[in-house]
């Protein structure tokens, strides 16, 4: 790889909009790796830069680092990923898109039935709390719809 293709950690934290310590926190978890220069410092390939968009946009739809390290690893070696690989990896995202959209209609129709009914009661209300399920496993929140559900850690 030629030196004029390689980018400074600054350069890409400024083009992909990310935080250098974030940069170094993802080079050590093997979402994007870097080579080093005979000082020591940085060096990305442009690639990164496309990697960086998919990474947000996989967070965007509530992917887990894990998941989204898992799905570079398929990635080719030895070439620049194509429009085609790209697909491929997002296109098993539509299913969760759609079930993160049925969660959040439900939750709005939901919501507006909530607020005009006033039960404010755990045991009944069948948007919060059906079947009053909650209330077996203890005290406190317990979750969300299963749609809104992140997995994983926070990103």
């Amino acid at each position: 790889m030629r030196a004029d293709d390689l980018l400074s950690i600054g350069d890409v934290a400024r083009r992909a909009g990310v935080a250098a310590s974030a940069l170094r926190y993802y080079e050590r978890v093997g979402l994007v790796s870097s080579v080093r220069t005979a000082g020591g410092t940085r060096r990305y390939p442009r690639s990164v830069l496309r990697r960086l968009a998919f990474v947000r946009a996989a967070q965007n739809v509530g992917l887990s680092l894990e998941e989204i390290r898992d799905a570079l690893a398929t990635l080719p070696d030895g070439r620049t990923p194509t429009a085609a690989d790209w697909g491929r990896l997002s296109r098993g995202w539509r299913a969760r898109l759609d079930q993160q959209i049925d969660g959040l209609i439900a939750l709005r129709e939901g919501l507006s039935s909530c607020i005009g009914c006033g039960c404010l009661s755990l045991r009944r209300c069948a948007l919060s709390n059906p079947g009053d399920t909650a209330g077996a496993t203890g005290s406190g929140a317990r979750y969300l719809p299963p749609a809104l559900r992140r997995t994983g850690t926070a990103s």
